[in-house]
């Protein structure tokens, strides 16, 4: 009976590592090519490869868990404030790169920053940092790997086996694939997860009496889930999470690279107008699942994935599989885009400027494979140590790349803007953060009162909120105060509208 779903599993693994072959032959091997897919995408291919890129096991797994502790009101933060926000910043920041992209055939947002600045150091600093918080989320796809596996054989492959072969399958598959498999496959990925899904929700809602069955039971064992807020949901919880997930989106290497692959501004801009309608039919079943479940008389062991017990219960074992096989080749989708654009940061940003200025195409990109490899073991070792939950992981990752936003979109829109003011409003707000992230919090007593240090949220609000606000700050302040250097050029980011 454990063999079954995990034979589905290696199956449709195996099935997205023959398109990422069939891929690798159509292309043309050249870094632009692997990394970029020649900038050729049309608005299918591109509005669901970054779909698939954000279906992560922060989506499948931590989304429902959460919404089957605290509610439904996940559904709110992921589905309809980030749905919407992240299109508004698919336009303002996605537009205007691809603009700039297209001009001057930039790759990674730290070339396209170097460039304008003037600045080496400036491009690095861009590199570090992305690569710094990207490795957390890639680990994440590991721990959500490793859990549904387990759950769904029963035990039968320990956590570690499932992280391991998801960690194999992303390094062989990015290796030959490059960006063109990645969105051929995520494209048929996406289709398939949503139909999938929607199948999975007919068939669990059937079996418990209906819709109106399973509201009646969630509410019968939690009343506040038929209530907005409360718990966890408070005002702070909502705004901050969804300020930070949809302002970390637009950062994530991932995805800031699909903003200059499109093959037209229409394709661009098609994409993201049907974005929040796509987000919404994913999140809404996924999320409600999760919620559902309180009030159904199954068992949720602490650590699993309630997705995944859902499905054994009232599932047959090969739906189950399918459905899960479907979640992992999603988040392989979201660590082969990961360890993609982390390569291109790495060769681009850090090994061509400072170690081999002179190195071919061809060159870059057999270390690029390199890199991928290294860089998805080392996470994989990390993941092993189950430093938190899905929800805890992936919502650090989010928070530190938010904080990268301010300052591009500044920079992306005033003239003004120096390369001082951009190593500010980067490198302070970041040292900050981190030092909340791996210092623990503690408790001062300052004239009688209680004063918290290094603690991850204040009042409720998280405190990359207030190191967004601080780098727009520096940013501004420092860009007013200071002289632009003499090889920064302004009229790098100057493009016309289509």
């Amino acid at each position: 009976m454990t063999l079954q779903p995990l034979s589905v599993v290696v199956g449709y693994l195996l099935f997205a590592l023959g398109v990422g072959l069939l891929a690798y032959r159509v292309g043309d091997h050249h870094a632009e090519d692997f990394y970029l897919a020649s900038r050729t995408l049309g608005t299918l291919v591109l509005l669901f490869t970054t779909f698939a890129t954000l279906l992560s096991a922060f989506t499948f797994f931590g989304g429902p868990n959460l919404a089957y502790q605290a509610g439904p009101e996940w559904i709110l933060v992921m589905g309809v404030m980030d749905g919407v926000l992240f299109a508004i910043l698919w336009y303002l920041i996605g537009y205007r790169q691809w603009l700039i992209g297209r001009r001057h055939d930039y790759v990674t947002l730290g070339e396209m920053l170097g460039d304008r600045f003037g600045s080496p150091g400036l491009r690095g600093l861009v590199a570090v940092v992305s690569l710094l918080w990207l490795f957390p989320y890639v680990m994440l796809q590991q721990m959500g790997a490793g859990e549904a596996l387990r759950g769904l054989t029963g035990g039968a492959v320990p956590y570690w086996g499932g992280a391991a072969l998801i960690t194999v399958f992303m390094i062989v598959y990015v290796m030959v694939a490059g960006l063109r498999g990645v969105a051929w496959t995520d494209t048929l990925q996406g289709l398939f997860m949503l139909s999938v899904l929607w199948i999975a929700v007919v068939w669990i809602v059937s079996a418990i009496g209906g819709v109106g069955a399973a509201t009646r039971s969630m509410i019968a064992a939690n009343p506040d889930f038929a209530a907005l807020g409360g718990g966890v949901y408070t005002p702070q919880f909502i705004i901050s999470s969804a300020v930070t997930i949809a302002f970390g989106v637009t950062m994530f290497p991932q995805i800031n690279q699909r903003f200059f692959v499109a093959r037209s501004a229409r394709v661009l801009k098609r994409s993201f107008a049907l974005w929040p309608v796509l987000v919404l039919l994913l999140f809404v079943p996924a999320f409600m699942l999760g919620a559902w479940a309180t009030g159904l008389p199954i068992e949720v062991p602490e650590g699993a994935n309630v997705l995944s017990v859902l499905l054994a219960e009232y599932t047959p074992a090969w739906f189950a599989a399918l459905v899960v096989a479907g979640a992992m080749a999603a988040m392989m989708s979201s660590s082969d885009s990961m360890l993609l654009s982390g390569s291109s940061y790495f060769t681009r940003d850090l090994y061509r400027p400072f170690v081999r200025p002179g190195a071919s195409d061809r060159r870059e990109a057999w270390v690029a494979r390199i890199g991928v490899a290294v860089f998805a073991s080392l996470a994989f070792l990390a993941s092993l140590t189950r430093p938190g939950t899905l929800i805890e992981v992936g919502d650090t990752a989010f928070s530190g790349f938010a904080l990268l936003a301010p300052p591009v979109i500044i920079a992306l829109y005033w003239d003004a803007t120096t390369r001082d003011g951009m190593v500010a409003g980067i490198a302070v707000p970041q040292v900050l953060y981190l030092l909340h992230v791996l210092v623990p919090a503690t408790t001062v007593r300052v004239a009688g009162t209680s004063v918290d240090l290094l603690a991850r949220t204040y009042g409720g609000w998280d405190v990359a909120l207030a190191f967004m606000l601080l780098g727009t700050a520096l940013t501004v302040g420092v860009s007013v105060r200071s002289t632009p250097a003499v090889d920064e050029d302004a009229a790098r980011f100057a493009v016309d509208g289509d």
